[in-house]
């Protein structure tokens, strides 16, 4: 007969194996975006047109015709893609790490100025390498906001934009980096295999959207060890997409060089 802590003995090591939960966790999110995004680059580039005139449309609408039931598929888009980061956080809970991300509202001054701050700071330069990739031709020409106009537009944008902070974040420096540095990986590489995959899943944009993110996810991982918190970030990222998708809206319809 198996006594109670012969059971609890036998359950430590399911909630020990950081390589399985990682693959795992990946492959529900953005393992499976990064292979997507390299058979979307791979389509791109086997195209008669070249790349930088080619158009990558985000936040699409689903039915513009009906409005109500655009709306429902927006909300699903926006409510399963969470999904793996609360699983992530779910799995670290469990193994006691949770803490350990920096993702609460224990530092919200900090979490919040640091965001801001890394916002301007990424913000403005990664616009201008965007246009400058796809003004030599290793990008495509990005529209990140093409929902049809209802009063539900700019809410739903705002939703997207804290989707993409939570999962990419919680996922890609949260969780990854707690689960990699059990694995005893050198700091060097899990810094830079975070920013590798992070580049990977933004490849269906061009070479420009990689080498953007590459960087991005480069320079996030550092903060990370320094600050040992992934609040700022989430900040930072909810920003930064809510500057494109928004302020895309807005100002796309009024320039010609977006």
């Amino acid at each position: 007969m198996t006594t109670p802590e012969a059971a609890l003995q036998s359950e430590v090591p399911l909630r020990q194996r950081p390589g399985v939960e990682l693959l795992l966790v990946l492959g529900v999110s953005l393992g499976s975006s990064a292979v997507y995004s390299i058979l979307s680059i791979i389509d791109k580039l086997t195209r008669e047109i070249a790349l930088n005139q080619q158009t990558t449309q985000i936040n699409n609408s689903v039915t513009p015709d009906r409005p109500w039931l655009d709306l429902a598929y927006q909300l699903a888009g926006l409510v399963f893609p969470v999904v793996p980061a609360l699983l992530a956080i779910y799995l670290l809970k469990l193994s006691g790490d949770f803490r350990g991300i920096g993702l609460d509202l224990s530092h919200k001054r900090f979490d919040f100025g640091w965001g801001f701050g890394l916002a301007a700071a990424v913000g403005i330069p990664g616009l201008a390498f965007y246009l400058v990739a796809r003004q030599i031709g290793i990008n495509t020409t990005v529209s990140p906001a093409n929902l049809a106009e209802n009063w539900w537009t700019v809410p739903v944008l705002v939703g997207a934009a804290a989707m993409n902070a939570i999962l990419e974040e919680v996922i890609m420096i949260g969780f990854w980096f707690t689960r990699t540095l059990q694995l005893r990986w050198p700091v060097w590489v899990v810094v830079v295999s975070s920013a590798l995959v992070r580049g990977s899943y933004h490849l269906y944009q061009g070479f420009g959207g990689f080498i953007g993110n590459l960087v991005m996810g480069l320079a996030f991982g550092l903060i990370y060890l320094k600050v040992k918190r992934v609040g700022p970030l989430v900040v930072t990222h909810f920003l930064l997409d809510l500057f494109a998708f928004v302020g895309y809206a807005l100002i796309a319809p009024l320039v010609s060089w977006l």
